[in-house]
């Protein structure tokens, strides 16, 4: 079918059912929701036999739903209407939610259901549960609806005509430190992550607060800030504490905790962790690992897969501490990304941006070395979660990639005006040759793990349901034959002793040409970085999306 994808923004939501629609051989077209005549123009030139609406904010014209079956995503049960759906799902506890596929009729969200969803609630934020839960059905929704389009005797359900629930507001969202327990804090930050945030003053600096860690040893007064480590702050509670990772000033961007309050923090002192946590304990930390007979493990939790110049560096010396007690290492990422890169925020806050840049990009490529060139072992990356950009060219630098079939990659750059280095133009052609490794690169298209399989990029994909046991059987067959193991690290140590200088020149040729894209004022980077961080709106769809005017 000729499908046309109306969006408010191209988010994880979206670019899931796009991957998801290229796979099902759909031709697929793009359209920013920005006004009713962008809106009317698309659909007469790309001429769509039907119209999916994944994460919609406007209205759509009553010109467009009443000539093309137009269907729009809601991530809620039947009978649940309005703004904020997930925000109350999460407040009331549900033990269920669900996502429904509703036919637009001009009344919001009380379009007959053409498909439902039902999923558990389990205890994580907002975004975790969009990202995984909600995206999740969507795409079991959208199976559905296509199959019940397709049948003639399929009967739609009448929506429940409900009262829209209220939005909430900051007043909804408020902490009362002096009231609220740290059950009920964690609760109000994790149904505002990542968006809007909730509300509060710090040491004089109003912001919005994110990124949420019950503390199971320190203490405090409320909101007493009693202790900072990797970025986050350590506050008080009536009957305990809890770790703030992110804030948010008015006007301006998400950032470390620590980086927002800079100079007001100076007395409190750093509570250090291991380079390594054991995860023995509830508290914050960004790495951690696990060790299985000879496989270890390594997880690393970076907000939003965004990994800064000193990220990077502990990242490697926790890599390079741990080869030595292992056969094999799995880079694991975190539960929400497994990495997008360099940290563009900590970028666009720096004085210094140029500089930081390139510190930034050769601590990644710092990293990227160590695991390219450890000829002892056995590198394996699992992508669990979506990675993007440099993230992508992390977990390729492993020996073997696995992913799970939820997953979506960006293996590209361009979108933020830069060329890229992470050894890229080593890795990418070494698996998908060049050809298709410059198509990616210009493309600049997300791709699902199933297609990534396909074209070479991922070794492996493993349903979502068990994947950490497919995970887990995966590399304890890598050590199980010794023989087989043995031959393997002996022709990769003759691999890389004969690439070594071609490797190197790959990773020499790329930062020669992303020199310039940091240090030059009217680089692209800079714009388009400070426009992402941001988050300023798209004015026209982007072309690479969009396919107007096609004969397909």
């Amino acid at each position: 079918m000729k499908i046309l994808l109306i969006v408010s923004a191209f988010n994880s939501l979206t670019q899931r059912v796009y991957s998801k629609l290229q796979d099902m051989k759909h031709i697929v077209s793009v359209e920013f929701a920005l006004n009713d005549t962008e809106m009317l123009s698309a659909v007469e030139n790309f001429n769509p036999e039907i119209i999916f609406c994944p994460y919609l904010k406007k209205f759509i014209p009553k010109e467009i739903f009443l000539n093309t079956p137009t269907f729009i995503v809601h991530p809620g049960i039947r009978g649940d209407r309005g703004h904020n759906s997930l925000d109350h799902a999460l407040l009331q506890e549900k033990k269920e939610w669900g996502v429904v596929i509703l036919k637009a009729n001009g009344e919001y969200d009380a379009g007959d259901i053409y498909s439902e969803i039902v999923f558990k609630m389990r205890d994580g934020t907002k975004a975790s549960i969009y990202r995984k839960e909600v995206v999740d059905a969507t795409i079991k929704a959208m199976q559905k609806l296509f199959e019940n389009i397709e049948n003639k005797n399929f009967k739609p359900t009448p929506q429940l005509k409900t009262p829209m629930h209220k939005y909430l507001t900051q007043e909804d969202r408020a902490i009362d430190w002096k009231k609220d327990n740290t059950k009920d804090i964690i609760k109000k930050l994790r149904l505002s992550d990542s968006f809007p945030g909730v509300k509060d003053t710090i040491l004089g600096v109003e912001c919005y607060l994110f990124g949420v860690w019950e503390e199971e040893k320190l203490k405090g007064e409320p909101k007493e800030i009693v202790a900072k480590r990797d970025g986050a702050i350590c506050l008080g509670t009536i009957d305990g504490a809890v770790w703030i990772s992110h804030l948010q000033e008015i006007g301006k961007f998400k950032l470390p905790s620590t980086y927002v309050l800079k100079d007001k923090i100076k007395g409190i002192k750093e509570d250090r962790l291991p380079l390594i946590f054991d995860m023995s304990y509830k508290t914050f930390y960004e790495i951690g690992s696990y060790i299985d007979k000879n496989v270890v493990y390594l997880c690393f939790n970076f907000h939003n897969g965004a990994m800064n110049s000193q990220q990077c560096i502990r990242l490697k010396y926790a890599y390079e501490h741990l080869k030595d007690s292992a056969k094999v290492i799995v880079l694991i990422g975190a539960e929400e990304f497994f990495s997008n890169g360099i940290h563009l925020n900590i970028l666009e806050d720096s004085k210094k941006q140029d500089e930081d840049g390139w510190s930034n990009i050769n601590a990644i490529n710092d990293l990227i070395k160590s695991i390219i060139f450890s000829d002892e072992l056995i590198t394996v990356a699992s992508l669990h979660r979506n990675a993007g950009a440099g993230g992508v060219f992390l977990a390729l630098a492993c020996d073997y990639v696995v992913a799970s079939e939820s997953c979506v990659l960006n293996p590209h750059y361009k979108t933020m005006g830069l060329s890229g280095s992470e050894y890229h133009t080593y890795t990418l052609s070494k698996r998908v040759g060049k050809d298709m490794a410059k198509e990616l690169l210009d493309n600049c298209l997300p791709l699902s793990a199933t297609k990534s399989k396909d074209i070479g990029m991922v070794d492996e994909v493993f349903t979502q349901e068990n994947y950490f046991e497919y995970l887990r059987d995966y590399c304890s067959l890598l050590v199980t034959n010794e023989d087989k193991y043995d031959d393997f690290i002996y022709d990769k140590q003759d691999y890389l002793t004969k690439n070594k200088e071609y490797i190197n020149k790959c990773k020499e040729r790329e930062l020669k040409v992303m020199y310039p894209e940091f240090f030059e004022e009217d680089s692209q980077f800079h714009k388009l970085r400070h426009e992402f961080v941001y988050k300023v709106c798209s004015l026209k769809t982007p072309d690479r999306l969009n396919l107007r005017n096609t004969n397909a």
